[in-house]
């Protein structure tokens, strides 16, 4: 079957890898997909480990949001929400967001097509908050190193990986990247939970004092770093964070784009750390990957400055083709029902529990694990070359890939990224399909040697 593509194959580019003629290897070619299981283009039926790309929350071929779909393209497929145009789904969905998010304080929704484009939102809205609110010098975004916020040119500034920033030139000015709260390796070589988060929030305070409350419009961060590699940051960062912003009244914003929805145990990444920021960034879980959808959802703060802007400056000069795009809100209202009927954020931190503490004797009995680590249902095994001095493979040699290849034969998905094997299944997994993904995992690390 797969012969049947291999003239195919070479008319698009995969994102995030290599289009050398050398990189054209064999592909994965995914043909279906039921439940928390994908089969290839050659029958081969595997345990999901993946998730899609963390967004398949619910699992695949879910007949509930199936049938939402049916009904939507039945009723209406398409029409626009520019110039106070709207359709029912635009409007179920922003009051659905707003009451699942009231803790927070969230009252209003802009809606566009996925995690990108819901960052790049977050960013331009902070700055016109600040235009609101008579203090249009704040235009500086603060984040943190190995942090990921997409694609678009101010969520690649903002993001914290060189990876991303080297092929594309000059970026989005006023960006500035502070250290991670990051256990496993930081620059002060700290091991003290308490200790490492008193750096980090030291360091951002000096930065904000020599850079002047006054210029910075916002923080951003993950509540957990997603494609950074899985860092979990200390109990307290999150809510010294918060602290600190409120001190200097710099906005913050959380991408929730992977941990929104229950990935992490909780229904918010932020609000499982007790902190309920002034902007989330939704995607991925918010429709389980079925139609393309994100959303940027603001704080009463927000809202009442920029709604009660004398002039021009209430006008929201920004929005998509696809904004609150009719069938996509009709698959996130099934999604959020499954979401909220099954507890999935509960399932998340019960079955990744006991997933990670399934994965930890990897990292004793074999020399290239040098930690394994996650919350819920994010998990990831660090690759080492020395223990002791934890430094990662080389990510050009493959052999994150090669221990992925040998999981695959195993019956399991699993993503090799850089030095790093992820895990981030749907959130319906079972404690049987956990117990498959670590015994993939052992005997593709066995075969290692």
């Amino acid at each position: 079957m797969y012969e049947k593509y291999k003239t195919a194959e070479k008319k698009f580019w995969h994102p995030m890898s290599s289009s050398a003629p050398g990189n054209q290897a064999r592909r994965l070619v995914i043909a279906r997909a039921d439940g928390n299981y994908i089969t290839d283009i050659d029958g081969n039926r595997m345990l999901d480990g993946v998730g899609g790309l963390w967004n398949v929350n619910v699992g695949h071929n879910r007949p509930e949001v199936k049938a939402a779909i049916a009904a939507q393209l039945d009723e209406l497929a398409y029409y626009q929400t520019f110039d106070g145009i709207a359709h029912p789904r635009v409007f179920d969905l922003a009051e659905r967001l707003t009451s699942m998010f009231a803790e927070e304080e969230m009252t209003r929704v802009l809606f566009n097509s996925g995690g990108s484009d819901a960052v790049e939102t977050a960013l331009k809205m902070a700055r016109q908050y600040w235009i609101a609110a008579g203090q249009p010098g704040r235009t500086r975004f603060l984040s943190l190193c190995n942090g990921y916020h997409g694609v678009h040119v101010g969520g690649t500034s903002v993001g914290g990986n060189g990876v991303y920033h080297y092929n594309h030139g000059q970026l989005l000015p006023g960006c500035y990247h502070l250290d991670t709260p990051w256990l496993y390796r930081n620059p002060w070589d700290c091991r003290d939970p308490a200790e490492l988060t008193a750096h980090c929030i030291r360091q951002l305070e000096e930065q904000i004092q020599f850079l002047g409350p006054e210029t910075i419009a916002a923080f951003i961060a993950e509540p957990v770093q997603g494609a950074g590699g899985v860092i979990v940051p200390p109990d307290g960062y999150w809510q010294q964070l918060r602290e600190v912003c409120d001190r200097y009244e710099i906005l913050l914003i959380a991408d929730e784009v992977v941990t929104g929805f229950g990935r992490t145990g909780c229904m918010l990444g932020s609000r499982g750390w007790g902190v309920a920021p002034d902007i989330l960034c939704l995607a991925k879980g918010i429709s389980a990957g079925y139609i393309p959808l994100g959303a940027t959802v603001f704080n009463r703060r927000i809202v009442e400055a920029i709604e009660n802007a004398p002039g021009f400056g209430n006008v929201i000069m920004h929005g998509y083709t696809y904004s609150g795009h009719p069938t996509a809100c009709a698959a996130a209202l099934a999604v959020l029902d499954i979401v909220e009927r099954e507890a999935l954020p509960d399932n998340a931190a019960k079955v990744g529990a006991r997933l990670i503490e399934q994965l930890q004797p990897l990292s004793e009995r074999f020399d290239v694990v040098g930690e394994v680590r996650g919350k819920g249902l994010m998990v990831a095994l660090d690759l080492v070359v020395d223990k002791r001095t934890r430094q990662p493979i080389d990510p050009t040699e493959g052999q994150a890939a090669r221990i992925a290849e040998e999981a695959r034969k195993e019956g399991v998905l699993v993503r090799p990224v850089g030095s790093k094997i992820i895990l981030s299944p749907p959130l319906t997994l079972t404690t049987d399909e956990a117990g498959m993904i670590v015994q993939a995992l052992e005997v593709a690390l066995s075969r290692q040697g």
